[in-house]
C-alpha cells in the first residue's frame, strides 16, 4: 500500500532554467506540481468570474448568482469586522479567499494539494502579515505601539502583558500558515489511509469484501467533511486577515 505522505511530494515537471538574483540567490524556474496545482486554481477562478459575467443580466442565473452570492458573503463579513473602510481592504481580501478556497477544492480531485505544502500557506500568511504591517504604520505611525498596550490595563500590568502582545502579534503568521496546512494535510492523510484499506481488504476474499465496506464508507464521510473543511479553512483565513486589519485601520478605537 503507498504510503499516506507521498501525495504531498513536491515532482518537478517542466525543466526551466535556474536564475542568480543579485546576492548570489539561486531561484530554479522549474514548472513543479505545486506550481502547477496554484496555476490551475487561479486560471478555474479567473475563468469562472469571467463566464459569469460576461452575460450579466438584471435577473442572475445560475453561474451569475453564484458570483455575486460570494461577492456579498465576503462583503458582509469583511464589513462587519473592518467596519466603514472595509471596502479599501476588499480586493485582496476576496482574492486571498477565493484563491485559497479553490486550491483546497482542487486538491480534493487531483492527487496534489497546494495548500497541504507548508511554503505554500507560510507565503499567503507573510504577505497578509506584511499588508497588515504597511497599512497599520502608514495609518498610524508611531502610535503603532498602542498595539500592544492595551487600554484600562493597570501600568504594573504592561510589563507582562504588552510582551505577551508583542510575542502574540508577530506569531500571527505562524498561526495562519499552521492552521490551513495542518487541516488540508490531515484531511488528505486521513483520506488516503481510509482508502487503502479498501483494496487490502477486498483481496482477503469475501470476508474482506464485506469488511471493506466499512472504510468506504468512511471514505465518502471524509470526503463530504473535506469539502465542508476546504470552504472554512478559505473563509477562517479570510475572517483572519480581517480581524488583523481590523486591529490596526480601527486602532484608536480600541485604545
Amino acid at each position: 500500500m503507498a504510503s499516506p505522505m507521498e501525495q504531498f511530494e513536491i515532482h518537478k515537471g517542466l525543466q526551466l532554467p535556474t536564475v542568480e538574483l543579485p546576492g548570489g540567490l539561486l531561484v530554479d524556474l522549474s514548472l513543479n506540481n505545486s506550481i502547477l496545482a496554484m496555476l490551475i486554481a487561479a486560471g478555474l477562478v479567473v475563468a469562472f468570474f469571467a463566464v459569469a459575467t460576461s452575460r450579466a443580466a438584471v435577473v442572475p442565473g445560475r453561474m451569475q448568482l453564484m458570483a455575486e452570492g460570494l461577492f456579498s458573503y465576503i462583503d458582509d463579513m469583511a464589513h462587519g469586522i473592518i467596519g466603514h473602510e472595509s471596502r479599501k481592504f476588499f480586493p485582496y481580501v476576496f482574492t486571498i479567499f477565493l484563491f485559497v478556497l479553490s486550491m483546497n477544492m482542487l486538491g480534493l480531485f487531483l492527487a496534489f494539494t497546494a495548500t497541504s505544502q507548508l511554503a505554500v500557506t507560510a507565503t499567503l500568511a507573510v504577505l497578509t502579515f506584511l499588508i497588515v504591517l504597511v497599512v497599520g504604520f502608514i495609518r498610524n505611525g508611531a502610535n503603532m505601539y498602542k498595539l500592544f498596550v492595551p487600554s484600562g490595563v493597570p501600568w504594573y500590568m504592561l510589563f507582562l502583558v504588552t510582551p505577551i502582545e508583542i510575542i502574540s502579534f508577530f506569531l500571527r503568521p505562524v498561526t495562519l500558515a499552521l492552521r490551513l496546512f495542518g487541516n488540508m494535510l490531515g484531511g488528505h492523510v486521513a483520506l488516503k489511509v481510509f482508502a487503502g484499506f479498501i483494496p487490502a481488504l477486498a483481496g482477503l476474499g469475501a470476508v474482506g469484501v464485506v469488511g471493506a465496506v466499512l472504510p468506504l464508507v468512511g471514505v465518502v464521510a471524509l470526503t463530504s467533511l473535506e469539502f465542508l473543511v476546504a470552504f472554512l479553512q478559505a473563509f477562517v483565513f479570510a475572517v483572519l486577515t480581517c480581524v488583523y486589519l481590523n486591529d490596526v485601520v480601527n486602532l484608536g478605537d480600541h485604545h
